[in-house]
């Protein structure tokens, strides 16, 4: 008796040991790993699809794979592309001067006439500073990119396998957890609402909120608007400065450097199209989908945000997702 006590004690002592030696192994990746779950959750209709066409399981989850490159990914690098391109315009004629400079002086001028008396923003300086930034860090900038392709590689690679094996580790995991069936299916259901709310609702409506922008910026003449609509696009997921953050100082730009009108018609376009826009989109997209009150929705997104960066987005809307499915199996099976 005493010998089967210690083997116990050792087991669950080196099972332990052991799951702490792996999270530290995994650590560097789980922010690929749970991207890759939860962006197979929103593709796995597309594979159950190809599955039922007597495909094997790794073609089936290549094709998806695929057809995720196909409809996500190309649109994203040409959006990046055009970015890319404006920024390079932007920065060659910040550093080799042509118009760019007696424009940044007038600029300026017009700002420091309406600031008070004693205070002055050197529009010059601030810019040239920035260009020295990045001309000084554009090896740490080379070394991020890199990174961020490898990553892109490890999720895709992830997305795979999570659509080819998922079934099985679904499985594993149920028969390992102590609860009842009811109660992980309700888990894994809502948990499933929860991620195609957001990654579905948030991307969604960053892209229809940036598309919108940008083309707004684009018909109200602000230079390089595709780089301000992608900005507004990122700005859109947080909901204390959405789209303002972009469309507020390009309607005080215009306004400064004498379009009045223009300023005018992107001041209501920013409002009545793409604010209008968010306000019919969030509530009915996200919120239906999580059926999580929108008060909390902000908040999870914001503390999310702060804890653990953009990953944050997906992570608190789903800890308050799981908090809600936890509540509810304890008010049903266990008070």
């Amino acid at each position: 008796m005493q010998q089967k006590v210690m083997e116990k004690y050792f087991f669950f002592g080196l099972l332990f040991a052991t799951l702490v030696f792996a999270f530290f192994i995994f650590r560097p990746f789980w922010i690929i790993l749970m991207l890759g779950a939860s962006i197979s959750i929103i593709l796995y209709p597309v594979y159950t699809w190809l599955n039922k066409k007597y495909l094997p399981n790794w073609l089936a989850a290549f094709l998806t794979l695929f057809f995720f490159i196909i409809v996500l990914c190309i649109p994203l690098f040409s959006i990046g592309t055009i970015v890319f391109n404006q920024s390079q315009n932007l920065y060659h004629s910040v550093v080799n001067g042509g118009n760019i400079t007696p424009f940044l002086s007038s600029l300026g001028n017009k700002i420091n006439y309406f600031l008070p008396n004693g205070v002055s923003l050197n529009i010059n300086e601030i810019v040239s500073s920035f260009v020295s930034f990045l001309t000084n860090n554009i090896a740490t900038i080379f070394s991020a990119t890199m990174s961020a392709l490898f990553s892109f590689v490890l999720l895709l690679l992830a997305i795979f396998y999570f659509l080819k094996d998922g079934d099985g580790w679904k499985k594993a995991i149920l028969q390992l957890s102590p609860l009842s069936i009811t109660a992980d299916q309700k888990i894994l259901d809502r948990l499933t609402q929860t991620i195609n709310g957001v990654i579905k609702g948030y991307l969604l409506i960053a892209f229809i909120q940036g598309t919108l922008m940008g083309v707004g910026l684009y018909i109200f003449h602000i230079p390089n608007p595709a780089i301000w609509g992608v900005i507004a696009g990122i700005a859109s997921i947080i909901p204390p400065f959405g789209t303002a953050v972009v469309s507020i100082p390009a309607v005080i730009f215009l306004f400064i450097t004498g379009h009045m009108g223009l300023g005018i018609g992107l001041l209501a376009w920013a409002v009545l199209v793409v604010g209008a826009g968010d306000n019919v989109l969030n509530p009915y997209i996200v919120g239906h989908k999580i059926n999580i009150p929108p008060f909390l929705i902000l908040f999870s997104v914001l503390g999310g945000i702060a804890l653990l960066g953009p990953v944050g987005i997906l992570i608190g809307p789903l800890t308050v997702s799981l908090l809600y499915t936890l509540t509810d199996i304890y008010q049903n099976e266990f008070k």
